[in-house]
């Protein structure tokens, strides 16, 4: 079973600075990546299904990776906003890491596309680390870093490990459980998922004082 898509306006429809070809050119990469990946779609392709002129895409995005970044860019910034959201409305370090977590896995559950971008397409090529996408990647990290700063600081969690380890283990265990459902289209129970997740990191990284 193929995973709930939100519909293209729900990510595109606040792009800003962007007249509506270059909307419809994102729609239109957007759509085509549902099925197919990066490196098998034209630039004739994308503009078919936009229904306008080929050079709008370099006039707006430069090339087509610049496009697929400025997609990314997008879907991370209604990500971080939900995220900062629900994370400012909870208490408790513990309990904004099982919020970050299950939040961040179900948008990969919701947003297949995301997904794709994110663990498939995107950091093999240099030019991802200097666009707006990645620039949200790191606003991601630093939310993560402040949580666990504020766990160290109340007793909630060890401080024995390095901080950018104890990060990396949170981010690159939501990337690995994400990853084969955006390899192979699958659909997943993503309460399960972020539940088992959550404890594996949680209990690694919580003192005994919270384990217990």
């Amino acid at each position: 079973m193929n995973k709930t898509e939100i519909a293209p306006i729900d990510i595109l429809l606040h792009v800003q600075g962007l007249p509506p070809g270059g909307v419809k050119i994102m729609q239109a990469m957007r759509e085509l990546l549902q099925e197919r990946n990066f490196d098998s779609i034209t630039t004739a392709e994308i503009s078919r299904v936009a229904s306008v002129n080929e050079a709008l895409l370099y006039r707006y995005f430069k090339d087509k990776r610049g496009l697929l970044h400025k997609i990314l860019a997008e879907y991370f910034r209604v990500h971080l906003a939900q995220i900062q959201n629900d994370v400012d409305e909870t208490r408790g370090a513990i309990n904004k890491l099982r919020t970050l977590m299950k939040g961040t896995i179900s948008f990969h559950k919701r947003n297949s596309v995301f997904s794709k971008i994110l663990l498939l397409e995107v950091r093999n090529n240099p030019t991802y680390f200097e666009s707006e996408a990645y620039a949200f990647a790191k606003k991601y990290s630093r939310l993560i870093n402040e949580i666990i700063e504020e766990g160290i600081n109340n007793k909630q969690i060890r401080n024995d490990i390095p901080l950018s380890c104890m990060r990396d283990i949170i981010i690159g265990s939501i990337e690995r459980a994400c990853m084969r459902p955006a390899i192979f289209d699958r659909d997943f129970d993503e309460e399960l998922l972020a539940g088992n997740l959550a404890k594996a990191v949680i209990e690694g990284l919580g003192t005994p004082e919270m384990q217990g």
